[in-house]
């Protein structure tokens, strides 16, 4: 009966590690992606041809909401 009731309260400790863990994961990536885009629309037409993107594909880009 012990082993039975300590695998549960540890696989709910895990289940509830893992949520938080994508949670934190996921408003990482969030972060990147407003980042990464604030990083793109400082750039130059010159530099953005150096990194081979034309200007309609950046407009698209920065378009886009954090979360996609």
């Amino acid at each position: 009966m012990e082993r039975i009731l300590g695998s549960t309260a540890l696989t709910f400790r895990q289940s509830r590690t893992h949520w938080l863990a994508r949670l934190r994961a996921t408003l990482k990536r969030w972060q990147l992606n407003a980042h990464t885009r604030r990083q793109l629309a400082a750039l130059d037409l010159r530099l953005l041809a150096d990194a081979g993107i034309n200007p309609s594909d950046r407009l698209a880009e920065l378009e886009k909401p954090f979360w996609r």
